[in-house]
């Protein structure tokens, strides 16, 4: 799934495209992905608005519109938003296209159909399901050594399970979750409260850092992400742990190993993670 690296980078490389454009028309190939308003009130309700801005909240883009309205877009596992020129031929799996004033478009394609488009209304977008429940935004000024210190003191989770929760942190998923324990040198099966303030400091630093090294080399591409004009990131060649299982830890050389934690995979040195 884009974590919030590869989110932020699509973000950015569409902004720079779309931005004062107009949506001119809306076809919809697939009516499913749209999740609110209904498929016809969704395409009526965006023809004719002008794209002034695109933010992101955690994994979610949220594209600006005229008329206080906002695109809400969530990529899900293999979702993909991408500017194409005039009368590109939608491939297989593209289930919405956005024909824009400059004759462009914009291909909203997912293999596994798991992502999901919104058309809400900005009054009311803290109200909307998954993002009224997000958590901090690791990156803003309010994500502090301090803040996460006193969350962390409460929470009896395993950490990487912490950091996974949405509600809690918004934006970091598997990749970057392991990146950073790796980085602050914590094994991901540790109490979140039994964390010493040395460690959580080291924690603090690693999860900003790996995620400004995420979107510094534009996201984390092993098969499915592509930015929004179609490119690959670079991220996965600087990857220490993830996706490494048996390779060697590049601090001290010992294999790396993959656990199994809540249903998920956690890559983790042994060495390096205690």
């Amino acid at each position: 799934m884009p974590e919030l690296p590869e989110v932020e980078t699509v973000k950015r490389s569409l902004e720079n495209k779309i931005a004062g454009l107009i949506v001119n028309e809306v076809l919809l190939i697939r009516p499913k992905v749209v999740r609110f308003p209904g498929p016809q009130a969704f395409m009526e309700g965006l023809a004719g608005k002008k794209v002034k801005k695109i933010d992101r909240r955690g994994k979610y883009l949220l594209i600006h519109l005229s008329g206080s309205m906002i695109l809400a877009v969530h990529l899900r596992m293999t979702g993909r938003l991408i500017y194409l020129p005039p009368g590109t031929q939608p491939s297989r799996h593209t289930h919405a296209v956005f024909r824009l004033s400059n004759g462009f478009e914009v291909h909203f394609s997912d293999m596994r159909q798991f992502g999901r488009l919104a058309l809400l209304e900005a009054d009311r977008l803290d109200d909307w399901p998954g993002l009224k429940n997000l958590g901090i935004e690791p990156l803003d000024k309010s994500f502090t050594r301090d803040f996460l210190k006193k969350e962390l003191k409460r929470r009896r989770t395993r950490i990487k399970s912490l950091l996974l929760d949405q509600t809690f942190i918004a934006g970091i998923g598997n990749i970057y979750a392991d990146e950073a324990l790796h980085r602050a040198r914590i094994n991901p099966e540790r109490t979140a409260s039994g964390l010493t303030p040395r460690e959580v400091a080291r924690l603090y630093r690693a999860i900003r850092e790996v995620l400004a090294e995420g979107i510094a080399n534009r996201g984390t591409t092993f098969r499915d992400y592509v930015d929004g004009l179609g490119q690959s990131g670079t991220n996965q060649v600087s990857l220490r742990v993830y996706g490494r299982e048996g390779r060697p830890c590049p601090d001290c050389g010992q294999p790396v190993r993959r656990a199994r934690l809540g249903g998920r995979s956690a890559y983790y040195c042994p060495g390096c993670q205690k």
